[in-house]
């Protein structure tokens, strides 16, 4: 498509030299632009195609980025990155060394909060509102929030606060019924009341038109039909909810309208307060497969244009997903006791065959995580056993639940923590690379990690039947292809295994490093260097017999995790050995302790040294630099 004003706009205000009236071509061109460059190279497509008129309507109404946007979540923001002098870099997005997939503040001025968890727009635009207010200064700030984002406490808690404290803002609602999965709730409930309960504000504007009318007495008269219009007002549109808040509610509108929501937004420009404009629009808009499929084309590979088809090549094995999800399909058939819940993802997450098979015994609650914890807590308090399948990442928001709800009643709530480790092109906001250390950090709380996918199926089964909290993560990744048992069995809590007998040095290995570190030490045979591979199992407890059997007969040790070094497996294992005052020295192969970038999965583990190369060469490392207990050091020298 030859485009005739996307190539030229460089900056929002390159956006404000095209007339009003050809605004809908550019977006048109930025949809084309959006649907090409991500078809190539993956990426969260459904959501930002939704929000192409809101992205230039707000760019081209408000002076950014002397005025403030936030937005909420970021999947829905390719737009407004490629609007704001990123277009010729958005091929990058995602990519290692590229534009992030979300708003990040050190990437470009226009990006004025960083975001990727939903719920933290109203909060954060209220923190720059009344930081604007306190300095004197005088600029716009405008939330955009999805209504998905609503589910979530942190934003409802914003909501409060902004209609308490009465500050100018701009809440734009971008409503399409969806989150990933398509939205629950008495919120969303009430969202699609107000969407048809239109009828008031038409009727609102005849009677003010007609009263107006009237000579002389007009002004009179509309004074005191406000009683009248209130009366109309509670009929016509059930709760009024965001009025009672404290907001001026404007809309709905079709958000695909430039007309409408250029119209709306400068009204609200010129309002005081906080005001909230609801607008109604389509997730994947102007995309045919994904206004079909918006839960397929919410988070994509690469596709083919024309037809929709996905360009990815058949799997070797089934994703640790699905192993989870089939699972606990088969354990919940013979133990009615089963119940699972998820946090708006019940596709990412496994669930949905359970939900078609078992929908009284399905809880999708929404983008909130919180309440999933507290509320899966009460249900085994009263004897059920309820296993919370949440990514990594969103467990974070929750661990104040897991700790005061879950963990000081000893409840027996089984966490299943998809997307453990490195999970690619999200980055810094979506590794799980923190589950290990806060969740091992909690007392009674049991912490797995499968070495492969047959392993998995034995640790939910094991986690169920514990009468205490436990987690299992895994990696976002396919497993390993191994034979899957037939039945299921208990794995002993706190035993690894051993996997891999060798003279020299011990390796830990948890989890998803099991298989690369087998790997490392058929290598490091090669380099005269034999080695013992345990798979741990267990993060807590931790098996202390066999770490310190190994420790004391062992050069060394080796711990190898994919999750953060600080806290994490190694330092517990250090801390075994010190407390049992027990001499070892030890490699931590770990994710070192700082923010780590967006990229590939098998990219970031070769830079971080977790791939079979890192691994043999850290260990090579340390056998050459370790002072000599036997002859090892001096064959590993001679050998390489």
């Amino acid at each position: 498509m030859d485009y005739k004003y996307l190539t030229s706009i460089d900056s929002p205000a390159d956006l404000k030299k095209v007339p009003r009236q050809d605004l809908p071509i550019v977006a048109e061109e930025l949809r084309d632009y959006m649907i090409s460059v991500i078809a190539k190279i993956g990426g969260h497509l459904a959501s930002s195609l939704g929000a192409v008129e809101l992205t230039i309507a707000l760019h081209y109404l408000f002076d950014t980025p002397r005025d403030k946007i936030v937005w909420d979540v970021g999947h829905q923001a390719y737009g407004h990155k490629i609007l704001t002098g990123r277009r010729d870099r958005f091929p990058t997005i995602r990519q290692y060394g590229g534009i992030s997939g979300f708003p990040v503040r050190d990437e470009s001025p226009y990006d004025t909060f960083n975001v990727a968890h939903a719920g933290t727009a109203i909060s954060g635009a209220l923190g720059m509102a009344v930081a604007r207010d306190l300095l004197g200064e005088n600029y716009h700030v405008v939330a955009v929030v999805g209504d998905a984002g609503l589910t979530s406490g942190v934003e409802l808690e914003g909501i409060n606060n902004l209609g308490t404290l009465k500050k100018k803002v701009l809440v734009v609602l971008n409503d399409n019924k969806m989150s990933i999965s398509p939205n629950v709730g008495a919120f969303a409930g009430y969202l699609n009341r107000i969407v048809h309960g239109q009828a008031y504000h038409r009727l609102r504007e005849e009677v003010e038109k007609m009263i107006r009318a009237v000579p002389r007495l007009g002004p009179r008269l509309l004074k005191l039909s406000k009683d009248l219009m209130e009366s109309a007002k509670s009929m016509l549109i059930p709760g009024l909810v965001f009025e009672e808040l404290g907001f001026e509610y404007l809309g709905p509108i079709n958000g695909h309208s430039l007309d409408d929501l250029l119209n709306v937004l400068a009204k609200a420009k010129e309002r005081p307060g906080p005001i909230l404009v609801h607008i109604v629009t389509q997730k994947g808009k102007g995309y045919p497969h994904a206004e079909k499929l918006p839960i397929k084309y919410h988070g994509v590979t690469q596709f083919d244009v024309s037809t929709g088809a996905f360009h990815k090549a058949p799997a070797q094995a089934p994703s640790y997903t699905a192993v989870f999800g089939k699972a606990i399909c088969e354990i919940a058939e013979t133990d009615p006791r089963v119940v699972a819940i998820t946090a708006a993802m019940s596709e990412g997450t496994g669930l949905s065959e359970f939900s078609r098979r078992f929908p009284d015994r399905f809880f999708d609650v929404g983008i909130a995580e919180q309440h999933a914890v507290t509320f899966a807590t009460g249900l085994a308090c009263e004897g059920m056993r309820p296993v919370v399948a949440i990514y990594s990442t969103f467990l974070q928001r929750a661990f104040d639940q897991v700790m005061h709800d879950t963990c000081l009643m000893s409840a027996p709530v089984t966490f299943v923590l998809d997307r453990g480790g490195l999970v690619g092109a999200d980055g810094p906001t979506h590794h799980g690379l923190y589950d290990l250390v806060y969740l091992s950090a909690l007392p009674g709380m049991v912490v797995m990690a499968p070495k492969d996918e047959n392993e998995l199926r034995h640790m939910l089964y094991t986690a169920i039947r514990l009468k205490a909290p436990a987690a299992i993560r895994f990696p976002r990744s396919n497993g390993i292809g191994v034979t899957m048992d037939a039945d299921f069995k208990t794995l002993e809590t706190g035993k690894g295994e051993i996997l891999r007998e060798g003279s020299d040095i011990g390796i830990l290995a948890l989890g998803a490093m099991v298989y690369p570190c087998l790997e490392a030490a058929t290598r490091l045979d090669a380099l005269g260097i034999q080695a013992t591979v345990i798979n741990a199992r267990f993060m807590k407890p931790l098996d202390e017999e066999l770490i310190c059997c190994l420790a004391a007969e062992k050069q060394f040790l080796v711990t190898a995790e994919e999750g953060t070094e600080a806290g994490g497996f190694g330092s517990s294992v250090a801390t075994l050995l010190q407390d049992r005052k027990i001499p070892a020295s030890i490699l931590r192969i770990a994710v070192p302790d700082r923010i780590i970038p967006h990229g590939a999965p098998n990219l970031l583990h070769a830079k971080f040294g977790l791939d079979v190369d890192g691994i043999v060469e850290k260990i090579k490392n340390f056998a050459h630099a370790f002072p000599a207990r036997s002859e090892l050091r001096y064959r590993s020298l001679l050998r390489s």
